[in-house]
């Protein structure tokens, strides 16, 4: 039985070989000054590394982590002070170990250690990566009868949701007297920071109308936008991880080497220098959310309808396909480039050129049928934009209607296949699916009446026209019908 290797902790740093980087800061130098709402993969890949690059000169921003259900981070990291392994996937993998997360809590089991952490005088910033769910939204406002609101709203000196903390923090600053901090919302919403403003507003109205009000006028909302492909940790990255470290990591983490993290200026008291580590500090996040929806997104989703036509599996290899590699590019560069209002200063040719090298990048096991999931509530975010404004400025959208008739198709196919949508209209787009069609615009007809999907397009004739011309293009949706379509494209 082979020898246990020693645990990774500061005790261990100094065993790391050389190729392995580490922090270049005294950690116990460090003071808490960030409190981080649910401290996931993503978060420990993505802004703790941004963290990890400042803290050798501004020791005052290390992490508290916050686990707002599970206590398996905790357990995992609190042995290893904190500490972790992130590994870039690459063509040459790179290994760093993280040192920006100094204390772990488990909220559940640690309530009132939270609540002490976000009222101490130090922590100036509350940070969140809880996915959509847990802002308990209603539309763009907090749903008041989500039931961890009611649970909150009961107990408000207990709380158990996100935004139960962020008030109860903020309600025990108020009473003792302290500023209000900054709470920035880290996970990929549109209008993130105003619908976190408003949600935490809406709650504390329900049981003190004055702390409100202070939360409304002294606490900051920066929006941000993030972008980097984060796969979740399993049984091969620890693997690689010990061979790499020569220590035992109980939850390493991995992304691709492209990160992004564009921040709106507006703090309470005060930021890190997150500019010298590559963050983007503007007032156009809306913007860079537009870009990435528009030149990240919607490629993918057209590479994963097109690319699951082709029977391919993987991002990459459909990025290694001839035929539909070029028609992305294509697709990018002169279809939506041209018809997407860009931020001011932003280099739309570097962009497109990472996001082509992040989508070839082997070591990214992205499939394309998770991509294709939820296509009706993706293709018109992703596309329809797009075409609109393709529509209005009188430019071609067959090319743009490629995607969107694969769409069709995939979904005819897996259908006749007897395969279950993972889709909210996955009847509604199964019954269209079902009608038995002697051409193009015969097949295509039972969608368009999804309102819900093609809403104010389906007042253009010129949009109707495409799309049957590009489901045509398709034939039946097999492989040489979409290749041979992809190349005349």
């Amino acid at each position: 039985m082979p020898e246990a290797l020693p645990r990774l902790s500061d005790a261990t740093l100094g065993r790391l070989p050389a190729g392995v980087a580490r922090p270049d800061y005294d950690r116990a130098a460090t003071r808490i000054g960030i409190v981080h709402l649910g401290i996931g993969a993503f978060h420990r890949a993505h802004q703790a590394v941004y963290l990890d690059d400042v803290l050798a000169d501004e020791p005052d921003w290390a992490i508290c982590g916050v686990s707002l259900r599970s206590p398996d981070v905790r357990d995992a990291l609190a042995p290893q002070d904190g500490l972790y392994a992130l590994e870039l996937l690459g063509g040459q993998p790179q290994w760093r170990v993280i040192g920006a997360v100094r204390e772990v809590l488990c909220a559940p089991q640690q309530s009132q250690a939270v609540l002490e952490r976000l009222a101490s005088a130090e922590v100036r910033l509350v940070t969140l990566t809880v996915t959509e769910k847990g802002y308990c939204l209603d539309g763009d406002g907090l749903d008041l009868a989500h039931p961890d609101i009611v649970r909150d709203l009961a107990n408000p000196e207990a709380p158990a949701s996100a935004i139960g903390y962020v008030v109860a923090g903020l309600r025990l600053r108020h009473a003792r007297g302290l500023p209000a901090y900054t709470v920035l919302s880290c996970d990929n919403l549109p209008d993130n920071g105003g619908k976190l403003r408003r949600a935490c507003v809406a709650y504390a109205r329900q049981f003190d109308p004055a702390l409100a009000a202070w939360i409304e006028t002294e606490a900051r909302f920066p929006r941000s936008m993030v972008d980097s492909i984060t796969p979740a940790s399993d049984e091969a990255l620890r693997v690689r991880s010990a061979q790499a470290l020569g220590l035992d990591d109980a939850w390493p983490v991995q992304r691709e080497p492209y990160t992004q993290w564009v921040v709106e200026e507006d703090f309470a008291l005060g930021r890190p220098a997150w500019e010298r580590a590559g963050v983007t500090m503007s007032a156009d996040i809306a913007g860079y959310d537009r870009a990435k929806l528009r030149l990240l997104n919607a490629p993918h989703s057209a590479m994963a309808y097109l690319g699951t036509l082709l029977g391919l599996e993987t991002v990459a290899e459909a990025m290694a396909h001839p035929a539909l590699g070029r028609f992305t590019s294509w697709l990018m560069r002169g279809h939506i480039v041209p018809n997407v209002q860009l931020p001011a200063g932003f280099d739309a040719p570097a962009y497109v050129a990472a996001i082509l090298s992040r989508f070839a990048n082997p070591a990214v096991r992205h499939r394309l049928i998770q991509i294709a999931q939820d296509g009706s509530q993706k293709i018109p975010v992703r596309l329809f934009g797009t075409i609109t404004e393709a529509l209005a400025a009188d430019r071609p959208i067959d090319t743009l209607c490629l995607p969107v008739a694969a769409w069709l198709h995939f979904v005819r196919r897996q259908t006749r296949a007897g395969i279950a949508l993972s889709d909210p209209l996955a009847d509604a787009l199964a019954q269209a699916a079902r009608v038995e069609a002697d051409d193009a615009a015969g097949a295509v007809a039972p969608f368009l009446e999804l309102e819900a999907v093609f809403g104010p397009l389906l007042g253009d004739a010129r949009f109707i026209s495409a799309l049957i011309e590009a489901y045509a293009k398709l034939g039946q949706g097999t492989a040489e019908a979409v290749a041979e379509a992809l190349a005349a494209a």
